[in-house]
């Protein structure tokens, strides 16, 4: 760290020195990591600009449309490239996508029918989904509630995808198997791309009329593929996450098959209807300029997680994954081991925040979630976890969901103040 950065992180943040050293030695550590890093973020960022020649992404793109929306040429331009650099046939890029689990739910509630049944091959969803499937909560239209039927995998002790007992699980009726790449609330790895491609080719050799379809949340621009480049039909995710970079205000994208996404826009809007209405309320500009800037923004994200990941190791903490090993999304787990620890830790990312720092977050009955949760967002738009956020159910082993920044420099000064916070509170000694 720069003589000038030291001094200023002392005087001005009351950073301590052994806090500092710890950080320094830790990045020491993993900056070697980086350089392939920084070859996925450049094959990506060239990928993206090639998506927005092709389809000559032009200023009156920006403009506003009203009504019904028909004709919004912006709104059509947008999904044209999140399709192409998604190498898709077909997308759904739309303000009106509330979040992530919209989007899940669009895609489950948009290809199911009565009668047919969902696989689950990564254990339990996102907790959000349980009500969505009919796992828990009754009377809220759930697809349980609809005739559709569930299974759900557990992973290997490793956390891969246990094959054998996902074979037994297929049977005549199984119309979709589904695969949540990143970890949610679980204490495992994500689920890598080549395993992606594995997956699809068991479950199509199996029965190739079964889609294939990837909860692809926090994953985007890690690699220099993405799920449907190695054979999934569709995958969804929110635009306040990774594909956003920061700038888009709201939403949610489903890329995928063209028949697929033609039966999901008509549960998105009204049969009959699809995709052809739904309007862009004048933010394709901050969906495309995001767009445009994601895979830098997702690379600064990353190494603010390997080096959280870094400096917990060494104070011997679980983390997972580990520094060293490869990801494929942006979150970085910590099992505190205490409630405190796990509140502490997120009370420092608060006070990082550009937004917000003097609040002080609590854990709360979230809707959504069967736990008490902890969140930690000062961010420019609201719930985006692709800016500094950390997040928590309050529940045993107390372990600490730790993403995002949108730049380098605040995810790693998140990791400053969650290590500061614990320090002053003489939680951990370094």
């Amino acid at each position: 760290m720069q003589n000038n950065t030291y001094r200023l992180l002392t005087e001005k943040f009351n950073i301590s020195k052994d806090v500092l050293d710890l950080i320094n030695k830790s990045e020491d550590l993993v900056s070697d990591l980086f350089e392939n890093l920084d070859d996925i973020m450049a094959y990506n960022q060239y990928k993206v600009l090639d998506a927005f020649q092709k389809n000559g992404i032009r200023d009156m793109h920006f403009s506003w449309n009203t009504g019904y929306g028909y004709d919004d040429a912006g709104r059509d331009a947008t999904e044209r490239v999140f399709a192409d650099i998604f190498n898709t046939e077909a997308a759904l890029v739309r303000p009106i996508i509330v979040n992530g689990t919209h989007a899940l739910t669009l895609t489950l509630m948009g290809i199911l029918r009565p009668g047919d049944k969902l696989i689950y091959c990564t254990g339990a969803p996102y907790d959000t989904l349980e009500e969505v499937i009919g796992i828990r909560g009754k009377g809220k239209g759930s697809l349980k509630e609809y005739g559709v039927s569930y299974d759900q995998v557990e992973l290997t002790c490793d956390g891969s995808i246990d094959f054998d007992a996902l074979r037994e699980a297929i049977d005549d009726d199984t119309k979709m198997v589904t695969l949540q790449r990143a970890t949610g609330y679980g204490w495992r790895k994500a689920i890598s791309i080549e395993e992606i491609e594995k997956w699809v080719e068991f479950v199509k050799s199996i029965n190739p009329n079964i889609i294939c379809m990837v909860d692809n949340c926090y994953g985007e621009f890690l690699h220099t593929k993405e799920p449907t480049d190695v054979g999934a039909d569709v995958m969804a995710g929110s635009l306040i996450k990774n594909p956003g970079g920061g700038l888009a205000l709201t939403g949610g994208y489903i890329a995928g098959r063209q028949d697929l996404i033609e039966k999901i826009s008509y549960r998105m809007t009204s049969p009959g209807i699809g995709g052809e209405c739904g309007l862009t309320f004048g933010q394709t500009r901050t969906m495309l300029q995001g767009l445009f800037i994601a895979p830098k923004t997702v690379n600064g994200a990353i190494k603010g997680a390997i080096l959280c990941s870094k400096v917990f190791e060494l104070l011997g903490y679980d983390v997972c994954p580990k520094a060293e090993e490869v990801r494929s999304d942006i979150i970085q787990a910590v099992k505190l081991g205490t409630a405190e620890g796990v509140i502490a830790f997120c009370k420092g990312i608060q006070a990082a925040a550009p937004v917000d720092s003097f609040v002080s977050p609590e854990p709360w009955d979230m809707p959504g979630y069967d736990d008490p949760v902890i969140m930690a967002a000062g961010a420019f738009v609201q719930g985006s976890s692709i800016e500094l956020s950390a997040d928590a159910p309050i529940r045993p082993p107390y372990i600490v969901y730790f993403q995002g920044g949108l730049t380098y420099e605040h995810s790693k000064f998140g990791v400053i103040k969650a290590l500061q916070e614990l320090f002053d509170k003489k939680l951990i000694v370094i």
